[in-house]
């Protein structure tokens, strides 16, 4: 393809910066320092996209992809996800793209990619959603965490202030479908972290107002985000985990997660560091290690899907350590 029709094509499908701007969105302003790192984080994504936009193969994406700096890469990569699944979706663009990104740098990045997808299913007609069958049978309910997060993100009244949740969602993966809501939660749970400003209070009081049923998936969501995104300090961070009660060992669950995502990839950073000393009671490696060690291998007896029971998996492992 030539580069100026690439060039074209980037100009056309990337939304602009101005749509992640906490104005714009309506999010709440908690400091200036938490405003920036928000932008800053939605910015980032946004130049994954791009790059995938106007790459000519998903190769040429990953060596600019490899300069964004490391607090955030892995957006930039999760952007990245969402551009090839958008590019694949389109039509006579054919297939395959984000398979070959995962092929390459994007295997270290496969978490924040998977949450990409979901970005770009929320934004195509049913028809041409992403073949998830193709993807992790455990890891593809990370789809549906992008997907929840994008709704809440930019459809924030209904899903996030009306508590809206999609009575019966056609999830294209055979696998559990009744499980869907609770994918979808985990990533409005995220998103919240983004809707409350980084403000642990706020996002815990927002938690609250939905159907208490809700309420452990919004939190590992949140806890997830707070990890992986930062925003909070320890104190702020101590707060939003005893507030969560009950909940916490599924706080510790998504800081947990989020650790690994961060290894994996190479992104350590400090914040994440704090976190999961404040949410999981040990340091991102031992965290990181706790979801390495349960991983299921396979298929599991039972009703829950995989993805489920390794959840509560890591969240009792980490209780049982005493450190949630």
């Amino acid at each position: 393809m030539p580069s100026a029709w690439r060039t074209l094509r980037r100009r056309v499908l990337t939304p602009s910066t101005s749509e992640t701007l906490l104005e714009k969105r309506g999010f709440h302003r908690k400091s200036p320092d938490a405003q920036h790192l928000l932008e800053s984080v939605g910015g980032r994504f946004l130049e994954g996209y791009a790059y995938a936009m106007e790459a000519r193969d998903p190769a040429a994406a990953e060596l600019r992809l490899e300069g964004v700096p490391v607090p955030f890469r892995g957006f930039a990569y999760e952007g990245a996800g969402m551009g090839f699944a958008v590019l694949d979706g389109l039509p006579l663009s054919g297939r395959g793209s984000v398979g070959r990104f995962l092929a390459g740098r994007g295997a270290d990045h496969v978490y924040m990619v998977y949450v990409g997808i979901g970005w770009a299913m929320a934004r195509l007609p049913r028809f041409r959603w992403p073949d998830v069958d193709g993807l992790d049978p455990l890891l593809r309910w990370l789809v549906l965490d992008g997907y929840g997060f994008h709704q809440a993100y930019f459809r924030t009244a209904r899903y996030v202030h009306e508590q809206y949740r999609e009575p019966a969602f056609p999830w294209p993966a055979g696998d559990t479908p009744s499980y869907a809501g609770r994918a979808i939660d985990q990533g409005i749970g995220r998103a919240l972290w983004f809707v409350g400003g980084t403000d642990a209070d706020l996002v815990a009081t927002m938690i609250e107002k939905f159907p208490e049923s809700r309420w452990s998936d919004l939190y590992s969501g949140a806890g997830l985000a707070a990890t992986y995104a930062g925003g909070a300090d320890e104190a702020e961070l101590r707060a939003f985990r005893d507030r969560a009660g009950p909940h916490r060992a599924i706080v510790a669950q998504g800081s947990a997660f989020a650790a690994e995502a961060r290894l994996r990839a190479g992104l350590l950073v400090p914040h994440t560091e704090l976190a999961t000393r404040v949410l999981c009671g040990t340091g991102p490696e031992e965290a990181a290690r706790v979801t390495r060690d349960v991983r299921p291998a396979g298929p599991v007896p039972g009703a829950l899907p995989a993805y489920e029971v390794w959840r509560r998996a890591v969240a009792d492992r980490l209780a049982n350590d005493g450190g949630c």
